[in-house]
């Protein structure tokens, strides 16, 4: 029946003494009840073994004297049996678990003896000098005076024990490290020993409670989090799965060495089973569908510092629902959903315009809300019925007012708009499968209501039929696509730019300044008292999550239409328009074939080789049929390769200048080539001669697109074009004719574009590694990002929100074209010149010729294929995803084919 949870706030329990408690109402009548003597920082607690018989706490603060009885004292209740003797004279005890129902605690009040007999007898004055020490500690009159005292006897005790090797599991483990922690446990926590081996972690709690040791196996670790504990950074979880809420153990050091050395020693463990996983690569997992909205915030949270051990930071999720008085729950409506763009405090204007009057009339530091949205007492709120030790912990033994208890779902939602001080947000609990948190299940006896009625289970709104429904309405709207389109502003409040500064201002998102990471330096207080009382403060309070984002959060991506390709080359969106059985199975079986080929991308095997060009390779471009390849090289050449007769058919030269890249048109009658000769050059397959030429730019082309009759072409003029080209039928050739429809100035030479499916969006990169979005209908610059490298190449995916580029500086970086966001970046060996990308792999050519598959989300190369013996300069891959063509720095072109 004992728990740390009936010690005291920051109480530690020290040891354990099994005893009988005497009880003596006259020296005739004399009963004993067996059990467990604890020995606590600031109480001593009998546990008896009779289930029935209350704990008896005794606060150190309310004793009058503790002693062991001599035997001449006259009238010696320990006449008859002298040995292991402890009395205890008080003026109050707390009686709890009386006939063990979990209940508010019973106070005694009036002085009081309490004899016990220890087992051991030769123990008895090392416990009365132990208990001297900390009653002395209790006395004193400041809390900081108070809990240094305690800290220096626990200090001084930890200093004399250390780890039992024996606890190892195996004879054969090397020790890395041994230092002293705390297991932290919502609410409390239990000092011990750490132990590190490379097998194993370890903590040994010095009270042996509530097991001799903690194991955890570092095989199966698969999270491990450095934690703010007390706004310090002494905290590190370890979590054994991907997706739990809960960790497996969470261990507050008491320096951050000792922390930091851990950390060290168990991510060098795991770092080659598991990628560390960023805030920003779950983000592209959760843009792309790949986790639900709840397990994104819940990530979310596990980055910012949220933990379930830590109530003071419990995991903080968003009121979505707004509607509890329907019979009917319409997921389709948008007023049923809370407005996620603004703080719960601005959802009602006019509780809004009254805190913002104080706020403007208030002296610095100025905040708007004089509560949070997350603190211990609002997690205990929600979670009285099945955590009731907690909440009686956090109160000194009492619940709540039952007014003031969890009732209703819609009265809280209705105090969270109306009440003056109540601005909560909701805990994960809420989008989970265990409704217990909702049923008074352990037939609490929480109180009685002004009206009579008494307090129960949680009263539902009326589109619930129960617990369970009430849960799986809740997920659904979670994962509902309102919110799936709207979740990214809730983020941008809590965990993001809107979090502080003149963004929060304008968002009236700003509370007290000590709920915020940094805004107190706890070091710099040099009283402990002072201390001791803001800390206080500041965890009951509630606290502000770590910032995650300091720019605008990327919306999710909400699949419309289904693509029919995933490659850069002949990308097509389907219509809105109906389409027949027939289409709808060819459009299935398309994307499962291209699915099937980039899951089995790693099996990529050259086919055949050939050297056809005197200088580095710059383009591919491949008839419809696949049999005939045109390649561009800086030999000046373009040359036309027959598949079947695996011969060159043509070889034609525009200029004694190199070529950058070719295209063929639809129809497969004509290629582009561009050239480093300022020009750009149409070349007739069925007349096998220059066509036209299109003298558009000041200095070398650098890359050409086409799309829908319009020409798009980098220069290191610093610009890119944008031509729409008609055909002119004459009697004696075909002909082109180019309008020059946009011109998009940038400061630096061009090297490479590219271009969205629905041609609206166009990426630009420079010399100087500079990427621009523009918007093509407009002609107007969306964002300019910066990264100082020269760029190779980039792709925008077909979602026309993410772009993926590569450049000098060695990393994939992928970015939210709408906010210019970077949202993962992967680091390469080598510079990677050229890459096909599905959204989740990569396939990319290095500069020393290799061809590398990536696994973008996990950060790491899953397979290396041997290719060219220079750089991959060029790369196509066909609609179905399974066949590739290379071309390299070694003047060959490689044809490879997936070999399932």
């Amino acid at each position: 029946r004992f728990s740390l949870l009936l010690l005291n706030l920051e109480e530690y329990y020290f040891e354990q003494h099994t005893a009988n408690h005497i009880i003596n109402k006259d020296c005739k009548d004399e009963r004993k009840f067996r059990g467990s003597l604890k020995i606590c920082s600031k109480s001593i607690i009998f546990e008896p073994d009779d289930n029935i018989k209350p704990i008896i706490k005794i606060p150190l603060r309310d004793c009058i004297s503790i002693k062991a009885p001599e035997d001449n004292e006259a009238n010696n209740p320990f006449t008859r049996d002298t040995s292991g003797g402890i009395s205890v004279l008080c003026n109050q005890v707390f009686l709890i678990k009386e006939r063990n129902v979990i209940a508010p605690y019973k106070t005694v009040r009036g002085r009081t003896e309490h004899l016990f007999q220890l087992d051991v007898a030769g123990k008895v004055g090392d416990v009365v000098q132990t208990l001297h020490q900390l009653y002395r500690a209790s006395c004193l009159d400041k809390m900081g005076d108070q809990a240094a005292m305690i800290t220096a006897i626990l200090q001084s005790r930890l200093a004399r024990t250390s780890f039992d090797k024996n606890r190892f599991q195996s004879i054969s483990e090397t020790l890395h490290m041994e230092c002293k922690a705390e297991m932290v446990t919502p609410l409390v926590t239990n000092p011990g020993h750490v132990c590190v081996t490379d097998a194993n972690l370890y903590f040994q709690p010095l009270n042996g409670y509530p097991k001799p040791v903690v194991q955890i196996t570092l095989q199966n670790v698969r999270r491990i989090y450095k934690r703010r504990h007390g706004l310090m950074p002494l905290g590190l979880e370890v979590f054994c799965t991907e997706n739990d809420l809960c960790s497996d153990i969470y261990l507050k050091f008491y320096n951050y060495q000792d922390r930091d050395e851990v950390y060290f020693l168990i991510a060098t463990y795991i770092e080659n089973h598991i990628a560390e996983h960023t805030a920003e690569s779950y983000m592209l997992q959760w843009q792309r569908g790949h986790i639900s909205n709840y397990q994104y915030l819940l990530h979310l949270n596990n980055l910012a510092d949220r933990s379930c051990n830590d109530l003071s930071q419990y995991p903080v999720f968003p009121w979505i629902i707004a509607d509890y008085s329907s019979s009917v729950l319409d997921l389709t409506k948008p007023e049923t959903f809370r407005d996620l763009s603004k703080p719960v405090g601005a959802l009602n204007k006019e509780r809004l315009d009254r805190l913002l009057t104080r706020y403007q009339e208030m002296t610095e530091p100025k905040f708007m809300y004089g509560s949070h949205y997350s603190s211990p007492g609002y997690v205990l709120f929600y979670l009285v019925r099945v955590a009731p030790e907690y909440m009686l912990c956090l109160q000194n033994g009492k619940f709540d007012h039952a007014d003031r208890m969890f009732n209703s779902i819609a009265e809280t939602w209705k105090n969270c708009l109306d009440g003056a001080t109540d601005f909560k947000e909701l805990i994960p609990e809420f989008y989970e499968n265990d409704p217990s948190f909702l049923v008074n299940s352990l037939k609490l006896d929480l109180g009685k209501r002004q009206g009579g009625k008494i307090v129960e289970d949680v009263e539902l709104p009326p589109w619930a039929s129960g617990p369970d429904d009430f849960l799986q309405k809740s997920q659904e709207a979670l994962e509902s696509q309102y919110v799936s389109e709207h979740l990214h502003e809730w983020i941008d409040l809590i965990f993001g730019y809107k979090q502080k500064g003149s963004e929060a201002v304008a968002a009236h998102n700003v509370f007290h300044p000590l709920t915020y990471e940094g805004g107190v330096d706890l070091n710099s207080i040099m009283d402990p008292n002072e201390k001791v009382a803001l800390l206080t403060q500041i965890l009951e309070f509630g606290q502000t999550p770590k910032q995650l984002f300091t720019t605008p959060h990327p919306q999710r991506i909400i699949p419309r239409l289904k693509s029919l390709s995933r490659t850069s080359s002949h990308s097509i969106s389907l219509t809105e328009s109906p389409v027949s059985p027939n289409e709808e199975s060819f459009e299935d079986l398309t994307e499962e074939s291209i699915t099937l080929a980039w899951n089995n991308i790693a099996k990529l095997k050259l086919d055949k080789q050939y050297k056809i060009h005197k200088e580095a390779i710059t383009g591919i471009a491949v008839t419809c049929n696949g049999a005939s390849v045109f390649t561009t090289s800086q030999d000046s050449t373009l040359k036309m390769f027959s598949k079947e007769s695996k011969t060159i058919q043509r070889s034609v030269s525009f200029s004694n200048m190199a070529l950058s890249s070719c295209l063929i048109l639809p129809g497969d009658t004509t290629v582009i080539s561009s050239s480093w000769d300022n020009h750009i050059y149409f070349y007739s397959v069925a007349f096998g001669r220059q066509q036209d030429i299109l003298m558009g730019h000041d200095d070398a082309v650098s890359k050409i697109c086409w799309s829908d009759g319009r020409l798009y072409s980098a220069s290191w003029d610093s610009t890119v074009k944008v031509w729409h080209c008609v055909p002119e039928e004459t009697l004696s050739n075909r002909k082109h004719h180019f309008e020059l429809l946009a011109e998009l100035e940038h400061d630096v030479s061009v090297n490479t574009i590219d271009l969205n499916a629905a041609n609206t969006i166009l990426a630009s990169g420079t010399k100087d590694g500079t990427i621009s979005v523009w918007d093509v209908t407009a002609a107007t610059c969306l964002n300019v990002l910066f990264f100082l490298f020269l760029l190779f190449a980039f792709f925008l995916y077909t979602d026309s929100r993410h772009l993926l580029s590569t450049g000098e500086d060695c990393c994939f970086k992928v970015i939210d074209v709408q906010t210019g966001m970077l949202i993962s970046s992967v680091t390469t060996d080598e510079p990677q010149r050229c890459f096909k990308w599905d959204g989740n792999t990569i396939l990319s050519g290095s500069q020393s010729g290799e061809l590398l598959i990536w696994d973008l989300l996990g950060g790491k190369v899953i397979e290396r294929i041997k290719g060219h013996t220079g750089a991959v300069m060029s790369m196509w891959m066909n609609e179905q995803c399974n066949s590739v063509i290379t071309g390299g720095e070694d003047k060959q072109i490689m044809f490879w084919k997936l070999q399932y």
